[in-house]
């Protein structure tokens, strides 16, 4: 999709309210694109076209379609850990495996764009920095959380599964996206399952 030297920085940052909107726009058509046809399928002259713009305009905001792909990335992310944070805060511990990875089951499957984006996220160098910032984002919530409802577990064991749930959960996801409902359906099932069982035993190993 890029290396290492192409430029993924937007080449004008929204200041105005009209300028936010155009941009809002063009990344939110370029979703829907992107979620049709695929990242390799869609391309700057049909992000342009279907923002309503010159493909000379929509240049002078973004210099190539993996800027544009990083940040509905961004977007992706920011809203997540959003999501995130407001469930963790609400949740006892009781529902918090089944209610957290259906969130991001939900998240996964209806969030335009986001499968065809981070499927290639190994691709994509400034994906892949994104994605590790992310999974250490939702691992400081979920670390604070398990502090403030186990404070007898081991700080260091904490934050490693801290770490370890969200990023094997979040493969699995991945992976059940992609595959028919049903199919995908039951592997969150027993990927709840597993989630429940680890943390049960986490919690009885240091009680």
């Amino acid at each position: 999709m890029t290396d290492d030297t192409v430029d993924v920085t937007p080449r004008r940052m929204p200041v105005q309210a009209r300028s936010r909107e155009r941009v809002s726009s063009i990344l939110r058509h370029a979703a829907g694109i992107i979620h049709e046809l695929g990242v390799d399928g869609t391309s700057m002259s049909a992000i342009a076209r279907n923002s309503g713009m010159s493909l000379a305009s929509l240049y002078r905001y973004f210099p190539n379609k993996a800027a544009i792909i990083k940040a509905i990335a961004e977007q992706h992310v920011a809203k997540m850990e959003s999501l995130l944070r407001d469930r963790l805060a609400e949740i006892s511990p009781e529902q918090a495996i089944d209610v957290l990875i259906d969130l991001f089951y939900r998240f996964y499957r209806e969030e335009p764009a986001y499968t065809a984006i981070w499927s290639g996220v190994e691709a994509m160098p400034e994906l892949r920095d994104l994605d590790v910032r992310e999974l250490y984002n939702h691992a400081a919530d979920l670390d604070a959380r398990l502090q403030e409802l186990y404070p007898q577990l081991d700080a260091e064991r904490r934050g490693t599964a801290s770490l370890l749930l969200p990023r094997s959960a979040g493969t699995v996801l991945r992976l059940a996206v992609t595959l028919p409902r049903d199919q995908g359906d039951q592997l969150v099932c027993e990927l709840k399952c597993m989630a429940r069982a680890y943390l049960a035993e986490l919690v009885a190993g240091q009680s």
